[in-house]
C-alpha cells in the first residue's frame, strides 16, 4: 500500500481497513471475490469495528467503578431474590424503551449495585448513553455547582443521560439546597430518561436524610410512578465476613 492511500485511510479513520488491507487483498484473490462482494465485506466489517469501538467508549465514559455483567450475578447465593422477575425486566428492556426507573432497596452488600451496573451495561451496549455515580458524589457535585454558578450546566448534563445510576441513596444526610437540587434533577428526568437507584433504606426512611417532608413525598411519588421497585430487604449479604 502506498503512502498516499495510507494517508487517505487515516484521514477517513478507516482503521480496520488500514490494518487489514493486505488480508483483504489476499482474501479477494484467493476466493475470486467480485468488487461488489469485497466492498460489501469491507464496509460491513468497518461498520462493525466502529460500533464496537463506540460501545467500548460508552462503557469507558460511564464512570462504572466495577464492571459487573448480569450473567455473573450470583443468583444461586441469593435464593430470596426473584430471579425470574429480574431477568424478565432485563430481557424485556422496557426500562429503557419506555423510560421506566428501577429502584433496588435492601441492606448493604446484597448485590443492589451489581444489578444496577448490569442493567446499565446492557443499555450502553445497545447504544444508549449512561453514567454511574453515587448519591454522596452527586449531591456534593450539585452543591459545589452553586458556588461556581454552574448548577444549570450540571443539571443539564445529568438530565441528558439516557440511563443514570444513582448508587447508595441515603448514605449521607443532605442540606436543604441539595434536596431541592436532587428533586429538580429527578423532575427533569421524570418520564423522559431512565434512572436506576439503589438504597439501603426503605421509602418510609427517606425523610431521615432528606429532612423535607413535602419534597420527600413528592420525590417518592414521581420516582415510583414509572418505576419497578425491587425489595431486597430479606436478602443476605454477599460480602465475605471475617472469622473471629
Amino acid at each position: 500500500m502506498d503512502e498516499k492511500l495510507v494517508s487517505i485511510l487515516k484521514y477517513l479513520r478507516l482503521r480496520n481497513l488500514l490494518d487489514r488491507w493486505e488480508e483483504y487483498m489476499a482474501m479477494a484473490c484467493k476466493k475470486r471475490m467480485s468488487v461488489e462482494r469485497l466492498m460489501t465485506l469491507v464496509l460491513e466489517e468497518e461498520y462493525a469495528a466502529k460500533c464496537e469501538g463506540a460501545r467500548l467508549l460508552r462503557r469507558q465514559r460511564a464512570h462504572i467503578p466495577e464492571i459487573l455483567e448480569i450473567e455473573t450475578f450470583p443468583f444461586s447465593r441469593q435464593p430470596k431474590l426473584d430471579r425470574k422477575r429480574i431477568m424478565s425486566l432485563y430481557d424485556g428492556f422496557d426500562y429503557m424503551t419506555k423510560q421506566r426507573n428501577i429502584i433496588w432497596l435492601g441492606k448493604t452488600g446484597v448485590g443492589k449495585s451489581g444489578l444496577a451496573t448490569g442493567f446499565l451495561l446492557q443499555a450502553l451496549d445497545r447504544g444508549y448513553r449512561g453514567y454511574f455515580i453515587t448519591f454522596p458524589e452527586l449531591v456534593a457535585e450539585l452543591f459545589q455547582s452553586l458556588a461556581d454558578r454552574s448548577e444549570q450546566k450540571l443539571l443539564k448534563r445529568y438530565a441528558a443521560y439516557d440511563c443514570l445510576v444513582i448508587d447508595e441513596v441515603g448514605y449521607v444526610e443532605v442540606e436543604p439546597a441539595q434536596v431541592g437540587q436532587f428533586f429538580t434533577l429527578m423532575q427533569k428526568r421524570h418520564k423522559k430518561k431512565t434512572t436506576l437507584l439503589t438504597s439501603n433504606l426503605g421509602f418510609s426512611e427517606w425523610g431521615s436524610f432528606l429532612h423535607n417532608k413535602q419534597l420527600t413525598a413528592a420525590l417518592i411519588s414521581r420516582l415510583t410512578e414509572v418505576s419497578h421497585v425491587i425489595n431486597m430487604k430479606n436478602c443476605q449479604s454477599l460480602r465475605p465476613t471475617l472469622k473471629q
